[in-house]
């Protein structure tokens, strides 16, 4: 059983496609935390309509900041730190946790159109749907043409889908995308809570799940479940025009926390599949 933490600031259309792909997917018992920042659009209404723990921020906060309010409301022991612009794949929930207990793993995400199976196929990937975000501009970002868009790119999302889990089933390789991370409670327990000075918080998390990976050896890093693919509508977020953090100044760059020594250091292994043909 998952708890689900979500973000969201109105985008009420991604919103609706988001929860139709959880209901229609999802094949583990889960509740759903939406942490809602100040959304005008109905956004907050339709998630309690739909069952959801609706957390009212009166105002825009950081992604850190909204996430860790998500986990002291969660109730179970895993934990699914989604973004709203993402269709998940059937079975989603289940095929991550057989992965985590395959592999022994308490971070993991599945591939997406950012980290795929290798760098070739991510660019493939990543080139298709900037193909089709390009050609499809002009219809905007309502319900139908962001299912448009996801049918273009796809076809049949669950052949897609069915065909990924055969080919690779839980074979796993060390990455991250951030739009989808998996984690155990262990894992909060172990690396510790989102670092809410850091907005760029999926990178953070890999660099301590490294780190402490590397110094203690009580926890692995985070892995990519190959046989799991989530759509991500990728940057969707921002055509919201969100007002700024209320929380920003106590933000900071990533390099001011991490040296560049010490992330080149532990980046070794993405740097080692960007280059890869």
């Amino acid at each position: 059983m998952i708890s689900i933490i979500t973000a969201v600031y109105n985008q009420l259309p991604i919103n609706r496609l988001f929860v139709a792909a959880l209901e229609r997917y999802s094949v583990l018992p889960y509740e759903l935390i939406i942490i809602d920042n100040g959304s005008t659009d109905g956004s907050a209404e339709f998630f309690e309509s739909k069952g959801a723990t609706v957390i009212r921020n009166p105002a825009n906060y950081s992604y850190p900041y909204t996430q860790n309010q998500g986990i002291q409301l969660a109730k179970y022991d895993y934990f699914a730190f989604l973004n709203n612009d993402i269709i998940v794949a059937p079975g989603w929930d289940k095929g991550l946790l057989d992965a985590i207990k395959a592999h022994q793993l308490d971070l993991v995400c599945p591939a997406a159109i950012e980290r795929a199976e290798n760098a070739r196929v991510t660019r493939r990937f990543r080139r298709h749907w900037k193909w089709i975000k390009g050609l499809t501009k002009w219809m905007g970002v309502g319900e139908e043409a962001l299912r448009f868009r996801h049918r273009l790119m796809y076809g049949n999302w669950e052949k897609f889908c069915a065909k990924r889990q055969r080919r690779f089933g839980n074979e796993v390789i060390e990455g991250f995308s951030g739009h989808s991370i998996i984690c155990s409670r262990r894992a909060i327990e172990l690396v510790g809570l989102w670092d809410e000075r850091i907005q760029a918080a999926d990178f953070d998390l890999y660099l301590r799940s490294k780190k402490r990976h590397i110094e203690q050896g009580d926890i692995k890093p985070i892995h990519v479940v190959l046989g799991i693919f989530h759509h991500h509508f990728e940057r969707l977020t921002l055509k919201a025009r969100p007002p700024a953090f209320v929380d920003k100044d106590k933000l900071i760059r990533l390099e001011e926390k991490w040296s560049f020594a010490e992330m080149d250091q532990l980046l070794a292994d993405v740097r080692a599949f960007k280059g890869a043909k």
